[in-house]
């Protein structure tokens, strides 16, 4: 799996750093421990970079098994 976020020229390098850390989870008050932040600090970057408009998109490589079945199998059906 590979995350790619578009838009991301727009964006500040604190900002970038920002989205990066919350798009993977993590909470305000971890992504301020990390980056030596204030957690209101974290969710201005944070507001701003989105009022940017910026997009994630997750690229998915292979089968996942989602839909019950696997691509190969049917292929050979």
């Amino acid at each position: 799996m590979q995350i790619e976020i578009r838009g991301v020229e727009k964006l500040s390098f604190r900002e970038r750093q920002v989205i990066v850390l919350k798009e993977m989870g993590h909470s305000n008050e971890q992504v301020a421990q990390k980056l030596h932040l204030s957690s209101s600090t974290v969710a201005t970057l944070f507001n701003r970079a989105r009022n940017k408009g910026y997009e994630v998109v997750i690229v998915v490589r292979g089968n996942l098994g989602i839909f019950g079945v696997d691509e190969e199998e049917e292929r050979e059906s």
